[in-house]
């Protein structure tokens, strides 16, 4: 049986699933969430053969719809929200989130679209979150749900779902996307700092894996828009906003948006290894050499070809800018960056745009 985690709110497993979709049960659930490795249903009706289960396909959400998130790591046309079911006296609204129980899953990403299902469903009726077996992706998911609608810490949360279920125990990285996801005040803030070293982390994972890097995951190109030096809307206006230029052409080549943070390491110390020690002692507050940005839509030509290292060079004068390496780069501060989008400092002018 499902357990009651709030009113209209139930956690199961795989043949909670199966009762809800297939008898018309005394919960009465109206809104069933699959968090499994595949979004078909048939992956449902496979755990019981001979099960028959007719669908109506109603509407598809995928990742670059409007709406959606500007930066998701989501591939385009991953199936998202997928079916209503009728038959038998029962009416089902279905969304299928494909997702594996392993650390190197993206579930951040996925968090605000079931969350939201969440939400819709519980205002006309009762919602079934599932796994395959209730123990990590599902709890996953209510954990992120406690997290947001009652403001609760990740470690209240997941205490909170363990009285009513022994069984919750969210993978590692699971739980570090949790983390992240209180870090930036329970939402995926794709701003953040956090949000974007997490879509680097991905990105290197993927290339270590021998997956192709889609330009889905290259954020868009930020001199497209001059006036605004965003890839948002460019008629929403922006002030005050520091824009880096190819010191040749002038084309703004990223903004402090797309910069990713690091902490700075122990400078010239971290070197030793290889170089005779400065005499000059490392000031901690004086500035990297070089920008660490996200991935940008103009690499995509370097990036693209599988190499592990080279060159990147402006779009629209050829300009050496800087250099990406997918096993990192070293700051002069003494802080690696991995994957690593270089710019380096001297190669670009400093405007506010």
């Amino acid at each position: 049986m499902p357990h009651l985690v709030r009113e209209r709110l139930f956690f199961g497993d795989i043949n909670d699933a199966i009762d809800a979709l297939t008898t018309a049960a005394s919960t009465n659930f109206t809104h069933v969430l699959s968090v499994v490795s595949s979004a078909s249903i048939s992956f449902i009706t496979d755990c019981r053969p001979g099960l028959a289960i007719p669908t109506e396909e109603v509407h598809r959400v995928v990742s670059g719809e409007e709406g959606a998130p500007a930066v998701s790591a989501v591939p385009p046309g991953r199936l998202m929200r997928v079916v209503e079911r009728t038959g038998d006296g029962l009416r089902i609204t279905r969304m299928a989130v494909p997702l594996r129980d392993t650390e190197e899953e993206d579930l951040l990403d996925h968090l605000e679209p079931c969350l939201d299902f969440i939400d819709e469903g519980r205002e006309v009726g009762s919602v079934l979150v599932h796994c395959f077996a209730g123990v990590s992706r599902s709890a996953s998911i209510i954990v992120a749900y406690l997290m947001r609608s009652e403001r609760k810490s990740l470690e209240e949360a997941l205490e909170s779902l363990k009285e009513i279920s022994e069984l919750a125990c969210p993978n590692d990285g699971f739980l570090d996307q949790l983390k992240f996801f209180e870090e930036m005040g329970f939402k995926v803030d794709t701003s953040s700092p956090l949000y974007k070293q997490f879509r680097l982390k991905l990105l290197g994972q993927s290339y270590k894996f021998g997956e192709k890097i889609g330009s889905y995951m290259f954020k868009d190109d930020p001199g497209l828009y001059p006036q605004s030096g965003s890839c948002q809307d460019p008629s929403k206006e922006e002030q005050h906003k520091t824009a880096y230029r190819c010191r040749k052409c002038r084309r703004i080549i990223a903004v402090q948006d797309n910069v990713v943070s690091h902490v700075p390491g122990e400078g010239e110390s971290c070197f030793d290894w290889n170089r005779r020690k400065s005499d000059r002692p490392y000031n901690k507050e004086q500035d990297c050499s070089s920008l660490f940005v996200e991935p940008l839509k103009w690499m995509t030509a370097a990036v693209e070809d599988g190499a592990l290292e080279g060159k990147l060079s402006c779009i629209h004068c050829g300009a050496r800018l800087g250099y990406f390496n997918w096993s990192g780069i070293q700051c002069n501060c003494g802080s690696w960056v991995t994957p690593a989008f270089q710019i380096v400092k001297s190669k670009v002018d400093i405007s506010t745009i």
